[in-house]
């Protein structure tokens, strides 16, 4: 008995033992930040994706710093991969969903990464589940979103864990992961495969939500790289077989979706693409002529501008193209919603952060909804019902009607009636296009009548730009009157920011005078640079300081280069009097690395170039013309320094160079050059420079005979 039971009790010291193993292998596989809980179980051990360093970075921001003071911190780094994970911005390709009521959705986020995303859904769900691959992402999102209790992180490939995930959620979520299915997926259909999988998850009258570029939209004929490989023109040339992650036209997307068997499914289309997206789209709204103006977003790489895209996109617009040329999809698979168009004002100041949305009612009528974007920012929704009141009595017996404004129940958000009829800034395009002038001048002047009625009541609207009205036969209706101050505003401060305002919409608007503007209106230079320093703070306001996308655009933005300059440099109506410019980058130089300078000559006897040099120029070749010929420099300069002529290691001629008899500082020399292909080069890699350079070049030439320019540079 004695034996039986120590052989008992070291039989259950050994269980023991291995369920205190097994438990503390456990606690290995979760963790818990703050509310957010983190399960390992089918995590490799190994981050397959990285962006490198800067998610240390990132991961020690989240942990330090608070979701307000994202903002400043992403003007501060002025860095892409801090922009594209830290920006509230991104939240808008899923904010506006709208979710059942109460918070009883069930959501699954399917490569949430540094939870870009995952904020707005915890915000709008009872339960959110994240899939993503890295744990060092999945940590940045948890830490970001520690205070969110609803959200759950399984760390792993979402192969390894489909097989423990529910089949009741209400939405999954794919922002920027479907193109990456066949690294994941493997096979031959990795797309219908992984749609397979995810398909079963979802509850009865569930959606699936799709966010993806499409390989063939328009910024990329535009010039724009490949989001995802960095090169040019990948998807529309269709891709190489080696090349991972790829994206669809939404042909391509239809037919995986049909090959799946989904029986419904609508397409959104972001803009100016899904990342930071501003404004939404569907086929039931689709954009107007002279919408699409902010197409200059290479925030993480340099490009091309091949042409005017806000221009295509006009011409896509009018033909019905647009859906085939988006440059990014929202395909939602499953029933669509009443949304149909959406509009974001959100990287403003937070009090005035609010979202535009045209929707329609049970009865199928079409509406308007202004929406506040979080607490601060509802007593600015509220206001609007005010000053549609305000400008009502101002405007009682003109010609220009206000649109009605309603509070909603909740507070946080106005109705407004659908208005028909075609925005006034449309029509004077037109006037434009077709070059009658008059006839813009004949809308501009009503315009002014009707907005400058009853102009001294303490109520006007600060933005009663063009786009804000919309015309239908004799009714004009004011549609957004979001800026009204309760005083009087000149009417012609108001006209003449229309104008500027409309002006700085649209190159091709240039054409218009405005001096003829300030003669209408009567303005004063004075007084019309005192309007560009109110607008410029009226912006600030607005902003609260924050940059604009655009502004952070041109801090963080690669180089645009546009092939019409190459080409001009190419153009010369002359065949001999031609400067043409070599570039050595390291390999010396060579046709191909040349151009020719237009317009160089500033006359018969006089050229004049400013140079654009990068710092990758190790020297340059300057070659004044196609012939024999003697030349007098007369200035030779780099970001404004003289460049030093009598140094033989900088500066040196295939012709005869003699300097003044008395040299001094700035003293330039002739060079005779007896030869058919005359050339000076300069060694900048012997010079101070800079990441973007000016070589100034200024000099006088006379053409000689070929016997006389040798008779010269011979000393006879």
């Amino acid at each position: 008995m004695t034996e039986e039971r120590g052989g008992r009790t070291e039989e259950n010291e050994i269980k023991t033992e291995e369920n205190e193993i097994k438990s503390a292998q456990n606690e290995i596989k979760t963790e818990k930040i703050g509310k957010v809980r983190l399960d390992y179980s089918r995590y490799s051990g190994r981050d397959l994706y990285s962006d490198g360093d800067v998610e240390d970075e990132l991961l020690e921001i989240v942990k330090h710093r608070i979701s307000s003071e994202y903002p400043d911190i992403i003007a501060q780094k002025a860095s892409f991969p801090i922009l594209y994970h830290l920006s509230p911005l991104r939240e808008n390709i899923l904010e506006w969903v709208p979710f059942p009521a109460g918070k009883t959705a069930k959501v699954l986020e399917v490569g949430s990464g540094c939870g870009a995303i995952t904020g707005v859904l915890s915000a709008k769900a009872a339960a959110v589940t994240c899939v993503d691959l890295s744990k060092k992402r999945s940590l940045i999102n948890a830490y970001r979103h520690r205070e969110c209790g609803n959200i759950l992180i399984r760390v792993g490939n979402f192969k390894d864990i489909e097989p423990d995930l529910e089949n009741d959620f209400d939405f999954i979520c794919l922002t920027g992961v479907f193109e990456y299915a066949r690294d994941y997926m493997g096979g031959d259909t990795p797309y219908e495969d992984f749609l397979k999988l995810l398909l079963p998850h979802l509850a009865k009258g569930g959606r699936i939500l799709i966010a993806i570029e499409n390989k063939y939209g328009l910024k990329y004929f535009a010039g724009c790289k490949e989001d995802h490989l960095g090169t040019y023109f990948s998807g529309i040339e269709n891709y190489r077989q080696d090349e991972g992650a790829r994206t669809f036209g939404r042909n391509g997307l239809e037919r995986i979706f049909q090959n799946c068997g989904v029986g419904e499914y609508h397409f959104y289309y972001p803009y100016p693409d899904y990342k930071f997206m501003k404004m939404l789209y569907s086929d039931e709204y689709l954009p107007g002529k002279g919408e699409l103006t902010d197409n200059i977003r290479n925030f993480d790489r340099d490009r091309m501008l091949l042409f005017d895209e806000k221009s295509a996109f006009d011409g896509l617009s009018e033909e019905g193209l647009f859906p085939l040329f988006s440059n990014s999809y929202l395909a939602v698979l499953g029933e669509g919603f009443d949304v149909k168009y959406v509009r974001y004002s959100n990287d403003r100041a937070p009090e005035y952060a609010i979202r535009t949305e045209i929707a329609t009612d049970d009865r199928g009528q079409a509406f308007v909804r202004k929406c506040a974007l979080n607490e601060a920012a509802r007593a600015h929704v509220r206001g609007m019902e005010v000053s549609c009141e305000r400008l009502k009595d101002r405007y009682q017996g003109g010609r220009l009607e206000i649109n009605d404004c309603y509070p909603e129940e909740e507070g946080k958000s106005v109705r407004f009636a659908f208005e028909e009829g075609v925005p006034l800034s449309e029509l004077m395009d037109g006037c434009l296009e077709k070059g009658d002038i008059e006839a813009f001048y004949g809308y501009f002047r009503e315009y002014v009548e009707r907005i400058g009625y009853n102009c001294d009541y303490p109520a006007a609207d600060f933005d009663p730009v063009f786009s804000n009205i919309l015309v239908d036969g004799d009714r004009w209706t004011l549609i957004d009157y979001e800026w009204t101050f309760g005083k009087p505003i000149e009417t012609k401060e108001l006209a003449f920011r229309a104008v500027y305002c409309y002006l700085l919409e649209d190159g091709k608007r240039e054409s218009l005078d405005l001096k003829r503007i300030q003669r209408e209106l009567s303005v004063t230079e004075q007084e019309a640079e005192g309007y560009r320093s109110a607008e410029v703070q009226f912006q600030r306001f607005v902003t609260g300081d924050r940059l604009a996308m655009q502004e952070l655009r041109d801090r963080i933005g690669g180089k645009i280069t546009s092939p019409r300059d190459w080409i001009d440099r190419y153009e010369d109506s002359s065949l001999r009097n031609r400067v043409q410019i070599y570039e050595d980058r390291g390999s010396g130089f060579s046709e191909e690395g040349s151009y020719f300078v237009k317009d160089a000559y500033q006359g018969e006897n006089l050229i004049e170039v400013n140079l654009k040099v990068d710092a990758e120029v190790k020297q340059v070749r300057v070659d004044p013309a196609f012939g024999s010929c003697i030349v007098k420099l007369q200035e030779v300069t780099l970001n404004g320094k003289a460049v030093p002529l009598g140094k033989r290691s900088v500066f040196g001629a295939n012709g005869l160079v003699r300097f003044p008899a008395r040299r001094a500082a700035g003293n330039c020399p002739s060079i005779v050059f007896p030869t058919e292909d005359p050339g000076m080069h300069i060694r900048l890699e012997r010079l101070p420079r800079q990441e973007e350079n000016i070589l100034r070049i200024r000099m006088e030439i006379v053409g000689l005979p070929l016997s006389m320019a040798e008779d010269v540079a011979g000393g006879r």
